[in-house]
């Protein structure tokens, strides 16, 4: 995958709306580049997530620990990022990646993200605003269903 083809995956993603095209190839060339062979695991539940993962090419099986054995919780194509929080601030995985198929996974640390957010301002507050919104919406989500037990 080109890098042009990268900046156009990574501004198609809500956490990076209203970030420059610039500061976008900035983020795709400083970003690690994996190639997974079908069955690798990329990370397993519980694990401390230090980088989010966005899917370039291939699917990869998202599953949870259950006492019965893992169980498929839901399927990752290209364009879904993993792990977003993780770019943030400190979290564990909330389930295991594994590849379904031979795939191409795009990561970005934690470190690299802070560094871009520091070092361009309107990156952060993008950031910022977004978050802003996730927390209205959630809030408002909450607030519907508490409002139906009352």
């Amino acid at each position: 995958m080109a890098l042009k083809d990268d900046i156009v995956l990574l501004a198609k993603l809500p956490i990076f709306d209203g970030v420059s095209e610039e500061h976008l190839r900035l983020l795709a060339f400083g970003a690690e580049r994996r190639k997974l062979e079908k069955g690798h695991v990329l990370f397993r539940e519980g694990a401390a997530a230090d980088s989010a993962f966005i899917v370039l090419s291939g699917h990869l099986r998202l599953s949870r620990h259950t006492t019965q054995g893992e169980k498929p919780i839901d399927e990752a194509g290209p364009g879904t990022i993993l792990s977003e929080i993780a770019m943030i601030s400190e979290a564990d995985r909330h389930f295991t990646a594994t590849a379904s198929v031979e795939s191409e996974v795009m990561r970005i640390t934690r470190t690299l993200f802070r560094r871009m957010l520091e070092e361009y301002p309107d990156i952060a507050a993008a950031m910022q605003r977004r978050l802003r919104e996730n927390f209205t919406r959630l809030t408002a989500a909450l607030d519907s269903v508490s409002g139906a037990f009352r």
